[in-house]
Order: structure tokens, then C-alpha cells, then sequence
């Protein structure tokens, strides 16, 4: 679908807004598929997903998980998918030591780029994606009956647009590049 990596980039866009169209078993796999090819720290492949389609749970957490902007957007969209990150494997040695002071915060880097990962293999499918952080925190991954060792790292709305945003005001070089 498009010509390069800059394209898809340039073009991707958080969409609140999906038509009622569903996203097809196969698709979600596909992206799914594409997003495991994700770095990750010692390439532990922390990232899991899981995809909740059915309306009654949608429901459930837009009205009882989530503050009212991002339930409008659950709502509209056909597929919500939980990003989940196992626990305990990024950021350490074999010995269960820390490689680094940044500790076991590695998993989050791992997660957004598992995520943006995953949003820009749903844009080049022709569906569009917005990544949520908002939410629960105790609610939601006790409704999604994640394991001790599972943390729930953002939530992401997957379906077809029924609009595509305009491209928000971005830095320049000048503002986010410097050169020692």
C-alpha cells in the first residue's frame, strides 16, 4: 500500500472516530504477526494481546473503565485491543540482576514500540488505530484476568476510520536536533 516507511509514518493518524464495519480475525492475526517482529530488550518479545470484540465487553469497559473521551472511541470502534506486557524479563541478567539503573522500566520502551509497531502494520492494512493510557489501572486488567506476571500497557481502538484527522503541527528539525 505504500511506497515507503516515511509514508507510512507521515500519513499514520490516531483516529477516534470508526465506521460500523468489522475488522476480520484474520487482520487483527496479521497485524499481530507484524507487530511481533517489534525489538525488544534481548529480544524477550514481551509484548501480548488481546482483542476484545464482543460488544457486551466493549460496553462494560467503556462505561465502567475508562473517563468519557476515550469510551466515545471504544464504542465506535469494532476491535479494542489490550496491550499486555510480560513481566519480569526486560531490563535484567541471567543471575536476576539489573543491567542497567533503569531497571526493569525497559518493559515500557519494549511496549511503545511494540505498539507503535503494531499501529503502523493496522495503517498499512487500510485500518486505523489510536493508542489510549487511560483508563483503570485496577479495574480493566482484572476484567481482562491478567496473570501476576501480565501488566497492562495501553489499550488501542482498531477499526476502519469514519474520518481521518488532519495532520496535528509537528516540530521542526531545528526544535528536536542537535548535533555535539
Amino acid at each position: 500500500m505504500f511506497k515507503n516507511t516515511f509514508e507510512a509514518i507521515t500519513t499514520r493518524r490516531s483516529v477516534r472516530r470508526f465506521l460500523e464495519k468489522p475488522v476480520e480475525n484474520e487482520q487483527i492475526e496479521a497485524v499481530v504477526t507484524a507487530a511481533s517482529f517489534a525489538p525488544s530488550w534481548k529480544n524477550t518479545q514481551t509484548a501480548r494481546y488481546i482483542a476484545i470484540t464482543d460488544p457486551a465487553a466493549k460496553e462494560t469497559i467503556a462505561a465502567e473503565m475508562l473517563p468519557s473521551f476515550n469510551a466515545a472511541t471504544v464504542r465506535s470502534a469494532p476491535v479494542l485491543i489490550a496491550m499486555v506486557t510480560q513481566t519480569g524479563r526486560c531490563g535484567y541478567e541471567r543471575d536476576g540482576s539489573y543491567t542497567t539503573k533503569k531497571e526493569d522500566r525497559w518493559q515500557y520502551f519494549d511496549a511503545g514500540i511494540a505498539c507503535q509497531t503494531f499501529c503502523l502494520a493496522a495503517h498499512e492494512m487500510g485500518l486505523a488505530t489510536v493508542i489510549m493510557g487511560i483508563y483503570d489501572e485496577e479495574k480493566l486488567p482484572a476484567f481482562l484476568g491478567l496473570a501476576e506476571d501480565q501488566v497492562l500497557t495501553a489499550i488501542i481502538a482498531l477499526g476502519y476510520a469514519a474520518e481521518i484527522p488532519a495532520c496535528p503541527k509537528r516540530k521542526g528539525v531545528e526544535d528536536l536536533l542537535r548535533y555535539i
